[in-house]
């Protein structure tokens, strides 16, 4: 149930994440470009300096979610689920073996 939740909330960061990266352009354009000038409330220099923080704690949240959600997948063990302990080994049958060839011998004459 928590995995669930971790994972619905990892997505939503996910996505906000992206959206903070694509309005940010390194070449002063994007949301920053569309504000005239200095005068302006928020400002060019406060808007990319509001975004580039965004874009860090964004990112910090999500690798944060993604640690806590390894944890509840592994129920705080803190071990791999990958390999089960408890199950029966497989099976593992080999290819039928070769019978050795050896040439023919004649069977030794017991008459003579």
């Amino acid at each position: 149930m928590s995995f669930t939740i971790f994972l619905a909330l990892i997505i939503i960061v996910c996505f906000l994440l992206i959206l903070t990266i694509m309005v940010q352009n390194p070449k002063s354009g994007g949301l920053s470009s569309s504000f005239g000038g200095g005068g302006q409330m928020g400002g060019v220099k406060n808007t990319t300096d509001f975004l580039e923080k965004t874009t860090w704690v964004l990112g910090g949240t999500l690798i944060a979610l993604i640690l806590f959600s390894t944890l509840s997948f592994n129920n705080g063990t803190g071990g791999s689920k990958l390999v089960d302990e408890n199950a029966a080994p497989a099976i593992v049958k080999d290819a039928p073996a070769k019978q050795a060839t050896t040439p023919a011998t004649k069977p030794a004459d017991s008459a003579k």
